[in-house]
């Protein structure tokens, strides 16, 4: 019976190799485990960050956007409430030239903001 192939002695050697595959395989998986870990908790960093950029730059949009229809109430007030064609076409002609500056302002307020978001997101966060 001693020489049944299933009762056979692994060599010393060969188990220590294996042994050492094994922690060493080990430890290369808990690395890859651990840069995913932080590759994903990254990634939800920088997410949450784009999300609440996004959020900001909506905000000064709808602000801007509030700002222009109250302009524009205005406008129409002052409309009907102009005398005669001459002055009816002055204010017509000054609102035109105050909302032409001002969506240029908000434009480029809005375009700079949005800019900077953008930027401050794709900056690495360590």
């Amino acid at each position: 019976m001693a020489n049944e192939p299933w009762n056979f002695e692994v060599p010393t050697q060969m188990r220590q190799f294996a042994e050492q595959s094994l922690e060493q395989a080990r430890k290369a998986m808990d690395g890859f485990i651990g840069a995913a870990q932080k590759a994903a908790t990254t990634m939800e960093t920088q997410a949450a960050a784009a999300q609440s950029g996004a959020k900001d730059v909506g905000a000064k949009a709808m602000g801007f956007a509030e700002q222009n229809i109250a302009s524009s109430f205005e406008f129409a007030q002052r409309l009907v409430r102009a005398k005669d064609m001459k002055e009816f076409m002055a204010i017509q002609q000054e609102f035109l030239q105050a909302q032409m500056k001002t969506m240029s302002e908000q434009a480029k307020d809005l375009g700079s903001h949005a800019t900077k978001v953008a930027m401050d997101n794709a900056k690495p966060k360590i």
